[in-house]
C-alpha cells in the first residue's frame, strides 16, 4: 500500500540515514518526493502570504455593493428630470468648481438616475488615483467630488489596494507575487500527490470526496485533499491572472503578450492617421489623454458623444478629451460584465467624423480571454454570481491552507514531552530521480523562476535553507555516534 503524504518517511535523525537513497522502480514513486518536498516547503512558508491575499481577496469581492450605497449622493441623481444638459455644458459647471488639474475622462450617465463623471488628473493625490467631480446632468449641479482609482470609489479603491499591497505601496506587492506565484505550484503537487493517494488506496472514484469514519490525520488528509480538489480551477485561474498584475512577473506576462500579439489594439486619436491605424500595444483606448488639454474645457463633447450614439456604441462608455490640435476624441465602450462590449471610436472634435475604429470583435482571442479572466478575477464578469464564487473560492482556500498547518503540526515528535518542530518530508528528493528526469525538473523550476523572479529567489532561499538544515542533521548524527 502507498504511503500518504501523512505517512510518507520523515527526516532520519543520523546521519547514515540522510546519505541512503533508494532508487524506486516506477516514475510515480520516484517523482513523488519531490512533490512532497516542494509541497512541504511551499505550503509551510508561502502558506501565510497565501491566506493573506486570500482574506483580502474575500474582502474585495464583498464590497462593491457597500461602494455604491455609500456614495450613492454622487453616483445618482435626486430627481430625473425630462432633457439633460448638454455634456459641454456640464463639464463647465465640474471645471467651475474645480479647475484644478487638466481633464483625463468623462463618462456619461449609463443609467437615467446616473450622475456624469469628470475625472481630472491632478497633482494633490496618490499616483494612479484621480479626483472625479459628479454632475447632475440634467441641472448641471456639482454633486460632489471624490478621490477615486480607476472606476472605483475610495471604499473599493481602498480594499483594491489592500488586496494589492497591503497599503505598502510597491514593497507591498512582493507578498501578492509571492502568493500568485506559487499557489499554482502548490495546489497542482498537491493534486497529483492526492490523485496517487487516492489510486493507491484505490478510492480514486472518491476524489473529490472526503472520508468517513476516520478520524487523526487521515481524516484532515481526505478534507484537505477533497476541497483542493474542488477548488482547484479556480485556484489556478486566479494565480494566473494574479501574476498579470504582479510587478515582476507581469513584466514577463506584457513581453509573452506584445511579442505573441495578444495585446488589445488601441483606437488611434490622431486626426491625420490613416483609418484602421493601430499601435499594436498594451495601452489602453485613450492614447495621450493625459497630456495637457486643448482648453481648459474641450471642445467638441456633444458632438462626439452624438456620433458615438450614431456609430452604435452603447453606455457604459469613456469620452477622452483631445490630446493637442492634431487629436480627437476617443470614445469607448467600457462594459465590463457579461457580454462585454469594448467597441472603440476617434472623432474629429470639429466635424464630427469617425477618424478610426476599433471593435471589440477585432481584438485577439487571447486579448479577450485575457480581458474575460481579469473581470472574472475582480468579481465584475459574471455580477453577484462571480463575487459569491470568488467568497467561496477565499474562505475555502483559507480553510485548505489551515488544515495543511494542521497536518503538518501532527507530525511533530510528542515522545520524551519535548517541544520539537515537525519534521519534514524526505530529503534528497533529486537523487532519486533518474538523471534525465532530475535535468526536466531544474530546467523548469529555473524556467519558471526566470518568468516569476519572485517564485525564484523563494526557491533558490528554499533550497539553501533545505541544505543548510540537512547539514545541521548530519552534525548532529556524527555528534551523537
Amino acid at each position: 500500500m502507498s504511503h500518504t503524504p501523512l505517512e510518507d518517511p520523515i527526516e532520519p535523525s543520523d546521519a547514515a540515514a540522510a546519505d541512503t537513497v533508494t532508487a524506486p522502480s516506477t516514475a510515480w514513486a520516484r517523482v513523488r518526493p519531490l512533490l512532497m518536498r516542494i509541497h512541504f516547503y511551499a505550503g509551510v512558508f508561502v502558506g501565510p502570504f497565501i491566506m493573506i491575499a486570500a482574506f483580502t481577496g474575500l474582502l474585495y469581492a464583498l464590497i462593491p455593493q457597500i461602494d455604491t450605497l455609500a456614495f450613492r449622493d454622487e453616483l445618482k441623481v435626486d430627481q430625473v428630470g425630462t432633457q439633460r444638459m448638454a455634456l459641454g455644458d456640464q463639464i463647465a459647471a465640474a471645471r467651475a468648481v474645480h479647475p484644478e488639474g487638466t481633464i483625463e475622462s468623462i463618462r456619461p450617465p449609463a443609467a437615467i438616475d446616473d450622475t456624469t463623471w469628470v475625472t481630472l488628473a491632478v497633482d494633490d493625490v496618490a499616483p494612479d488615483y484621480a479626483r472625479t467631480v459628479f454632475v447632475d446632468p440634467y441641472t448641471a449641479e456639482v454633486r460632489g467630488s471624490l478621490t477615486t482609482y480607476g472606476q472605483w470609489m475610495p471604499v473599493r479603491a481602498w480594499f483594491d489596494e489592500l488586496h494589492r499591497n497591503l497599503h505598502l505601496g510597491s514593497f507591498g506587492r512582493n507578498y501578492s507575487e509571492l502568493a500568485a506565484s506559487w499557489v499554482w505550484v502548490i495546489a497542482l503537487a498537491g493534486l497529483l500527490l492526492w490523485i496517487g493517494h487516492r489510486k493507491g488506496t484505490r478510492k480514486l472514484r472518491r476524489l473529490a470526496l472526503p472520508d468517513h469514519g476516520v478520524r487523526g490525520r487521515p481524516r484532515l488528509l481526505s478534507w484537505h485533499g477533497a476541497l483542493g480538489v474542488w477548488i482547484i480551477v479556480v485556484v489556478l485561474a486566479l494565480s494566473v491572472t494574479g501574476m498579470t498584475w504582479s510587478r515582476f512577473a507581469g513584466e514577463s506576462v506584457d513581453k509573452v503578450q506584445a511579442h505573441l500579439s495578444w495585446n488589445a489594439p488601441s483606437v488611434d486619436s490622431g486626426l491625420s492617421a490613416p483609418t484602421g491605424a493601430t499601435d499594436g500595444g498594451h495601452g489602453s483606448h485613450h492614447s495621450g489623454a493625459m497630456s495637457d488639454p486643448i482648453d481648459t474645457v474641450p471642445a467638441g463633447a456633444d458632438r462626439a458623444l452624438q456620433t458615438a450614439a450614431s456609430a452604435g456604441l452603447r453606455t457604459p462608455m469613456w469620452m477622452y478629451p483631445p490630446a493637442g490640435d492634431e487629436q480627437g476624441w476617443v470614445v469607448s465602450e467600457n462594459k465590463r460584465d457579461w457580454p462585454a462590449r469594448h467597441d472603440a471610436i476617434s472623432v474629429d472634435p470639429q466635424t464630427g467624423a469617425v477618424v478610426d475604429r476599433v471593435d471589440f470583435t477585432d481584438w485577439p482571442f487571447m486579448a479577450k480571454m485575457t480581458d474575460w479572466a481579469i473581470d472574472a478575477h475582480m468579481g465584475i464578469l459574471f455580477g453577484w454570481i462571480n463575487q459569491l464564487l470568488l467568497a467561496v473560492a477565499a474562505v475555502a482556500l483559507i480553510i485548505s491552507v489551515v488544515w495543511g498547518y494542521r497536518m503538518w503540526w501532527r507530525r511533530r515528535p510528542t515522545r520524551n514531552h519535548r517541544f520539537r518542530l515537525p519534521r519534514s518530508p524526505r530529503r534528497r528528493a533529486l537523487r532519486g530521480l533518474h538523471t534525465h528526469e532530475a535535468v526536466i525538473a531544474v530546467i523548469a523550476m529555473a524556467a519558471i523562476g526566470f518568468f516569476a523572479p519572485l517564485f525564484g529567489a523563494s526557491l533558490a532561499a528554499f533550497v539553501v535553507l533545505d541544505v543548510l538544515s540537512g547539514w545541521i542533521i548530519r552534525r548532529r548524527g556524527a555528534s551523537q555516534s
